[in-house]
C-alpha cells in the first residue's frame, strides 16, 4: 500500500466514522452524548487534515458516500457505545496501516498520532488497552 492509498483509506475511513457517530450520538444522552459530539468533532478535524494532505499531494481526496451500512443494530445506548468502540477499533486499524505506509516524516508523526488517539478514545467507549493497538 503506498502512502496515498493510505491516506486515502484513512479519509473514507473517517467519513465512515462520522456518520455511525452521528447515528449513535442520536441514541445518547447525557455525558455519553457530550462525548459522542466531542468525538464527532475530533473526526472532523482529522478528516479535514486527511483532505488537506491529499490535496497538497496534488490527489482527489475520496468523497463522503451518502449512507454507510452499519455493522449493528443502534436501537440503545448500549448498540450505540458498542457501534462507537467498533468504530474506534477498525480506525486504528487503518492508522496503523498509514503509519506502515508513510514515506514522509510529518505523515508518520500524523498517522501515529491519530493511531494512539483512536486507541486511547476506545478505552473511553469500554475497549480494552493493548499492546500494540491497531494490529489484529
Amino acid at each position: 500500500m503506498t502512502q496515498v492509498e493510505a491516506l486515502q483509506a484513512a479519509l473514507a475511513g473517517e467519513h465512515a466514522a462520522l456518520y455511525g457517530v452521528g447515528v449513535a450520538g442520536g441514541k445518547l444522552s447525557g455525558a455519553k452524548f457530550q462525548a459522542a459530539s466531542e468525538l464527532d468533532e475530533r473526526h472532523r478535524r482529522q478528516r479535514d487534515k486527511l483532505t488537506d494532505l491529499l490535496t497538497a499531494a496534488g490527489e482527489t481526496p475520496a468523497a463522503a458516500e451518502p449512507a454507510y451500512d452499519l455493522p449493528l443494530v443502534v436501537t440503545t445506548p448500549a448498540t450505540a457505545t458498542a457501534l462507537i468502540l467498533l468504530i474506534e477499533r477498525r480506525l486504528t486499524a487503518v492508522y496503523a496501516d498509514l503509519v506502515e505506509a508513510a514515506e514522509q516524516e510529518p505523515v508518520r508523526a500524523l498517522a501515529i498520532q491519530y493511531l494512539l488517539t483512536t486507541a486511547a478514545t476506545q478505552t473511553t467507549w469500554g475497549g480494552a488497552p493493548t499492546a500494540f493497538p491497531g494490529t489484529v
